[in-house]
């Protein structure tokens, strides 16, 4: 795991860092379609990501999923951070796109190394940086797109996430990350053929003219 950890991290931290991250930090590998985090567990690890992808969703007060972002290697979660930094349980419920291999920093360490190394402190307000983007990203969407545009925005980001034009995934699933319904997905679906931007099979989309 010392390769993988080097490899996305290495030029990012100090190697003084390094050492201190593969000596107190654990490795955890997670298997696809797995909650890793759920609202209000207790959190006593930050999660650096080596490979794999992660889902981070709210709900609203109905208890309804919506996506906020996603998590790849090389990154970690800003939320995460903030509960961890304030004391607070989870507000947000952290789910494996694909199978995930992360380690585990405790939290004890996270207040240290602010103040002890300048790269540690870079990539927490980076990491911070990254995710609040994102989540202006997802508010604008939100707001300002109608159903086909988020549904075909959603469709690309996790096409760019899994590096891949083929996607497994469901209508049913789509919904539930776009907090509408399956019917209004399908619909929306077959639009989206006729345009020529997307091919399917069964529980397989394609989104046509991706880069990976």
């Amino acid at each position: 795991m010392e390769d993988l950890l080097r490899e996305q991290y290495d030029y990012i931290f100090e190697e003084e860092l390094l050492k201190e991250i593969l000596k107190d930090g654990l490795v955890r590998k997670v298997d696809k379609g797995v909650c890793m985090i759920d609202m209000g567990d207790e959190l006593t690890h930050m999660p650096l990501i080596l490979s794999g992808a992660i889902k981070i969703v709210d709900e609203d007060n109905e208890g309804r999923e919506y996506l906020l972002y996603y998590l790849e290697k090389g990154d970690s979660c800003a939320m995460t951070m903030n509960c961890c930094v304030g004391g607070k349980r989870s507000e947000i419920r952290a789910i494996s796109e694909t199978p995930v291999i992360i380690y585990m920093i405790p939290i004890q360490r996270m207040d240290e190394w602010l103040i002890k190394y300048k790269s540690w402190r870079a990539f927490v307000l980076d990491s911070y940086n990254s995710r609040l983007k994102e989540m202006l990203e997802t508010i604008d969407t939100l707001a300002f797109h109608n159903m086909e545009q988020r549904v075909f925005k959603y469709l690309k980001d996790r096409a760019m996430v899994l590096n891949s034009a083929e996607l497994e995934i469901t209508h049913a699933q789509i919904a539930k990350d776009l907090n509408t319904s399956r019917v209004v997905v399908s619909r929306l679906i077959k639009k989206l053929i006729l345009d020529n931007k997307i091919s399917t099979n069964r529980n397989q989309v394609e989104v046509l003219k991706f880069s990976a």
